[in-house]
């Protein structure tokens, strides 16, 4: 009999099952040496798939096909079965009944159940060591019955059809690979040396890292292969691009642009030097570094040169982009791609994923037009990188093994959400620290991650000695002081009108005005109010109410107005504040946290370029108010604008910029919020996502007899699946809406014109497409629309939404 793995649907062409299993052997091996694990990859691909080779499988797969009649006996029905027909744990329960007999403390044991766990999970997400009730689905699929998993039938039956491939498996899980894999663990992570001893709070959400890098490894080679098998053109521009694009190119590109860099005034030449001066620390050792750079210092450009010249030194394989919000993630790209790609370019150097617009289903199509991180430079969101890290099911954590062999920078990271601290810590010290990668903080407003956390126990970050990029003697703080801060916090009494009479008046007096509010329901009314009683041209609205390519053109417009010293008057939510190139000659902010409050001021006066009546340089003003409002969930924001108040008083607002008050804030901050940073799970309860994925010690199963044999090494008891499914990167899951406008008209109708299976390519580009014209939905928000029946589905669990519930002035409305 002839085992296939899969069967290609354009012309009924086979894949023979071993050569899958080989093909994925080797490329998941090749992943797993960026963290010296080779043969633990190369074991997770040959067994993977090791079920197919039961008759049952085999039988179903030529029924999905058509080659089995349904009036025959043998035939299954696909659609009944899909997914049904248990193919994992045939794999599974052979490595851990293979490995169980070497090492006498175990270590067979313990590295048979890490490569168990990847296999038996690499369809459905890892399973859990341990529920939350305690039981053991790790146990309970390594028990399970061999009529069931076919395990007995498939060591037969590959046996019988391909010896090579089961002599080349026997001959690899030997005790030589367990002394090489348990070796290679113990470099990693600190073993406790007793049996009545345990790992430490970071080794044992260490070691469920390494589970799940390999798990990551396992799963992008299956799909990777599947995906050529189907696609053959995928593994010629797969392999085409690692051999062509080269960071000498994208070097040489980047100093010839930065050559053209307009030099002359004071503002550029001091980012000139910044750049040249972080240019020159790119040959030095791997680690975490900060680049702590007012706003305006010119931190994309800077930190792309470090991070190419550093790459090339350390002979790295990409450059991440990590960013808070996708509002700023196409201009920081735009301008990369600009200076990089060239119309002659037979591959691309920069691709952006921040889709929110993927079908819920799994089909073929959605699996293949998942990114994978796979091109030189990418730019992403941080809830993409987490997502990566700690999701749930196996689209994300595809591309966990590409953070290996980096650089990645994060820009604004003080955005990072509390309650991820100490995982964001943990996995950020062990991409540096075990798979070659090198980390860049970049910000104006650096949190304090490393030694003053104020709970150690849970880890901080491990920065190098030296860390700061910009050398101390360019003395920014006061180079880049191009603002005045004033306050008027005396009173809660600013309403509505007042805050309009305000804004109206910085536009009279200064020509443009910047006012950044906390809420979105605030920004509306602003700007209606405004717009009603002023001239409407120059009055603009900014939200994640609008899709990215409205804001996008808004934007254009109120730059080409300021260049042309028009007036203009800005109400905007906080996303103008990370990373948004432009200049206003005043900003009013709302009270909020003094990072927001820093960033802020960012947005004023941002090249100096503001000139008195005596014709001198001179600063903008930023103006502080507190406003009487409802914050609901927004607790970062409530507690910051307390903690900023505190600030005020200690160090008086003229001085929020100086750095030791922005210390002080994060300590007072990070203080407060000690008990939020392992991200708890419930109020009522002191279980967190931290514990649930590191030593699990509330888990009524911990003295599980399968878990903890007669031995010095017990196995692991994540409840891997539990936490995966619990975390969220907002505390609200959004759901994404194409809108129905603009160009959007012509985009959903593509989407919605067949049904039918569609070319990879272009319901890829479709996919890209709609990123720009969507926006996310509270659960709350799209159940409201769901309930007017005005959510529309365009195909695959794509919505939209009709353009007639989008405003040309402020984006989504309900009326």
């Amino acid at each position: 009999m002839n085992f296939v793995a899969h069967i290609r649907q354009s012309d009924n062409s086979e894949q023979p099952l071993s050569h899958h299993l080989s093909h994925v052997g080797n490329l998941a091996s090749d992943f797993a040496s960026k963290i010296n694990l080779a043969d633990a990859g190369l074991a997770l691909g040959l067994l993977h798939d090791f079920g197919k080779y039961s008759d049952k499988f085999q039988k179903y797969l030529n029924s999905a096909v058509g080659r089995i009649d349904p009036d025959q006996d043998a035939y299954i029905d696909p659609a009944e079965n899909k997914g049904r027909i248990d193919h994992s744990s045939a794999g599974a329960q052979y490595i851990w009944e293979c490995l169980q007999k070497f090492g006498a403390a175990g270590q067979g044991r313990f590295c048979g159940q890490i490569l168990a766990l990847g296999i038996a999970s690499h369809h459905s997400g890892l399973i859990n060591c341990l529920g939350r009730d305690g039981s053991s689905t790790f146990c309970r699929r390594m028990r399970k019955d061999y009529a069931e998993t076919h395990l007995k039938e498939c060591e037969s039956s590959a046996i019988s059809s391909d010896p090579d491939l089961v002599k080349k498996i026997e001959i690899l899980l030997g005790e030589d690979f367990i002394r090489k894999m348990f070796f290679r663990l113990q470099e990693m992570v600190n073993f406790p040396q007793y049996i009545n001893e345990e790992f430490s709070e970071t080794d044992a959400f260490k070691l469920g890292l390494i589970v799940r890098f390999l798990f990551s490894c396992l799963v992008d080679a299956d799909r990777i292969d599947s995906a050529e098998f189907e696609n053959p053109d995928r593994k010629y521009t797969r392999v085409g691009q690692k051999n062509w694009l080269k960071w000498e190119t994208a070097i040489d590109r980047l100093e010839n642009h930065i050559t053209r860099f307009e030099s002359t005034s004071e503002i550029n030449k001091i980012r000139l030097q910044i750049s040249e001066a972080v240019s020159l620390r790119a040959f030095e050792p791997q680690g975490i570094y900060t680049l702590t750079v007012p706003t305006g210092g010119g931190k994309t450009l800077t930190s792309l040169r470090y991070a190419l010249k550093h790459a090339k030194e350390h002979k790295l394989d990409r450059v991440l982009y990590v960013i808070p919000f996708t509002s700023i993630i196409e201009q920081n790209a735009d301008v990369v791609r600009k200076i990089l790609e060239n119309s002659e370019d037979e591959f691309k150097w920069v691709l952006e994923h921040h889709c929110n617009v993927e079908p819920l289903r799994q089909n073929w199509r959605i699996k293949l037009a998942a990114e994978n991180w796979d091109l030189p430079i990418v730019f992403t969101t941080m809830v993409q990188f987490l997502e990566t890290f700690f999701g749930s099911g196996t689209q994300s954590v595809r591309r966990l093994h590409q953070l290996a062999n980096s650089v990645i920078i994060f820009d604004e990271i003080q955005t990072l959400p509390i309650k991820c601290v100490h995982m964001f810590c943990n996995a950020l010290n062990f991409l540096t620290q075990n798979a070659g990668a090198t980390a860049i903080l970049c910000t104006a407003t650096q949190p304090l991650l490393d030694q003053d956390l104020p709970n150690q126990k849970f880890g901080a970050l491990n920065l190098q000695l030296n860390s700061e990029l910009v050398p101390e003697k360019l003395k920014l703080e006061n180079k880049f002081r191009r603002v005045d801060i004033h306050s008027d916090l005396k009173s809660n009494r600013w309403d509505l009108h007042d805050v309009k009479e305000l804004a109206i008046k910085q536009v009279k007096e200064n020509g443009s005005c910047l006012v950044i509010v906390n809420t979105k329901k605030w920004a509306r009314a602003l700007y209606q109010s405004c717009a009603q009683n002023s001239d409407f041209k120059f009055v603009f609205h900014l939200s994640t109410s609008q899709y990215p390519i409205d804001r996008k053109q808004k934007l254009a417009e109120i730059k080409k107005r300021l260049e042309s010293k028009k007036n203009v008057l800005c109400i905007s939510t906080q996303l103008i504040e990370a990373g948004v190139d432009i200049s206003f000659a005043s900003v009013i902010r709302f009270l909020a946290g003094l990072d927001s409050i820093v960033q802020a001021s960012g947005r004023c006066n941002r090249n100096s370029e503001l000139i008195d009546a005596n014709g001198l340089r001179c600063n903008g003003a930023v103006k502080v108010i507190n406003i009487e409002e409802k914050l609901g969930n927004l607790k970062d924001i409530r507690i910051g604008k307390d903690i900023t108040k505190r600030i005020i008083r200690e160090f008086g607002a003229e001085n929020l910029l100086r750095s030791d008050a922005l210390t002080q804030y994060f300590r007072y901050f990070f203080f407060k919020r000690a008990n939020e940073m392992t991200y708890p799970l419930d109020c009522d309860s002191e279980e967190t996502l931290f514990n649930l994925l590191g030593q699990n010690v509330m888990n009524p199963g911990r003295k599980n007899k399968c878990l903890n044999p007669d031995s010095q090494l017990r196995l692991l008891k994540q409840s891997f699946m539990c936490a995966n499914r619990k975390f969220e990167v907002i505390n609200a899951p959004n759901r994404s809406v194409v809108v129905e406008h603009g160009d959007g008209v012509e985009l959903v109708k593509k989407l919605k014109k067949s049904n039918t299976e569609i070319n990879f390519r272009v319901y890829s580009t479709m996919l890209s497409d709609a990123q720009k014209f969507s926006i996310n939905l509270y659960p709350n928000e799209f159940q409201e629309f769901a309930d007017r029946d005005v959510i529309r589905v365009a195909r695959d669990d794509i919505y939209y939404l009709p353009s007639r519930y989008y405003s040309e002035n402020f984006g989504l409305s309900y009326e």
